[in-house]
């Protein structure tokens, strides 16, 4: 055989094998292999060439991939993936690729805490109030002598004496408390203002108080605003005795110059603490008339006095113990 003629045979034989036609395969677009398949594919290359006939397969085989479970973060939502399914084909395998769930980022909110403003209880319906708990204790300690009860209420919150009457006439105070309160008082600390009424110095009422609770054992406790009027201070207190309420009462105090409030506002407390005693039976002698005419007759005196500046005169009363008067004032005779 001739060198031209093994040539061509050569080339007729390339043509027709399978790897002519795999590098035919690799010419064809791919968009076309998409829209149309392998239905019938001829070599562009040779004419020669036998046209090869492939046909896309009918048969499919299934398989359901094996579920794997994935715990999300709690503060996150998984998906549940949809299941995928595999093709058996006699083109290239497929690779499954695992379905990983993605979820979105939660945004962060800021949101403004609001605090818990508690209702507003009417005085029409009622205080919630209920009276503590006795403590009872088979030997309490000597120097307290009332058991000591807890400044809170029924709910276990602390007490707002400012509108609470919590405690108020539950246990009375003990035997050696109350002969404290109820001693007869000591004439000798019982004084007279200059128009005859008798009365006993603060002092006295939170010295009797001391003996009878011991010293931060009571206290007086506002009841609601300062009023100041032009000429007088006014403010309501309730006196509390080791955690109870005991008494309530407004007091007053007069003032002649706007840089007198402050000390009126003080006695304005003096006066309320000593309105509450009386409920305790401090001192209760200077309300009793027959103690009231005994004394004067016996302890008390008349004086005329001048005033200095305006030489207006007045009588007042005074203790017989007592000589002098205070200025702006001075003794004189009557008529003169």
């Amino acid at each position: 055989m001739t060198s031209p003629a093994v040539g061509s045979a050569c080339r007729s034989l390339l043509n027709s094998s399978p790897i002519s036609l795999y590098r035919g395969l690799q010419r064809l677009s791919r968009s076309n292999i998409r829209n149309n398949g392998l239905r019938s594919y001829t070599n562009p290359t040779s004419s020669k060439a036998a046209a090869v006939n492939l046909a896309r397969p009918t048969t499919r085989t299934t398989t359901t991939p094996t579920s794997v479970t994935r715990t999300a973060p709690s503060n996150t939502s998984s998906t549940t993936p949809p299941p995928s399914t595999s093709t058996t084909s006699t083109t290239a395998a497929r690779t499954a690729v695992p379905y990983r769930a993605t979820s979105t980022p939660t945004k962060p909110t800021t949101q403004t805490a609001t605090p818990t403003q508690q209702p507003i209880r009417s005085l029409k319906n009622g205080l919630s109030d209920e009276p503590p708990p006795t403590i009872t204790s088979a030997s309490p300690p000597p120097e307290t002598p009332t058991p000591l009860a807890p400044s809170q209420d029924s709910n276990g919150e602390p007490v707002d004496w400012s509108r609470s009457f919590h405690g108020l006439s539950t246990t009375p105070f003990s035997k050696e408390a109350a002969e404290v309160l109820m001693a007869p008082i000591d004439q000798d600390d019982v004084e007279i203002k200059p128009d005859g009424i008798l009365y006993l110095p603060e002092i006295k009422y939170r010295r009797i108080l001391n003996r009878a609770f011991g010293p931060g054992g009571w206290g007086m406790a506002p009841r609601g605003e300062t009023i100041v009027t032009p000429k007088s201070v006014t403010r309501e207190y309730g006196l509390v005795v080791h955690g109870r309420l005991i008494s309530l009462a407004r007091g007053e105090q007069q003032y002649f110059d706007p840089e007198g409030i402050p000390t009126a506002t003080e006695g304005c407390k003096s006066n309320a603490l000593m309105r509450c005693c009386k409920d305790l039976g401090i001192a209760s002698e200077l309300w009793d008339p027959v103690f009231i005419r005994k004394f004067m007759a016996e302890k008390s005196r008349e004086v005329w006095v001048e005033h200095v500046k305006t030489k207006s005169k007045k009588k007042i009363f005074m203790r017989k113990d007592v000589s002098g008067v205070n200025y702006p004032w001075k003794e004189t005779k009557a008529g003169m």
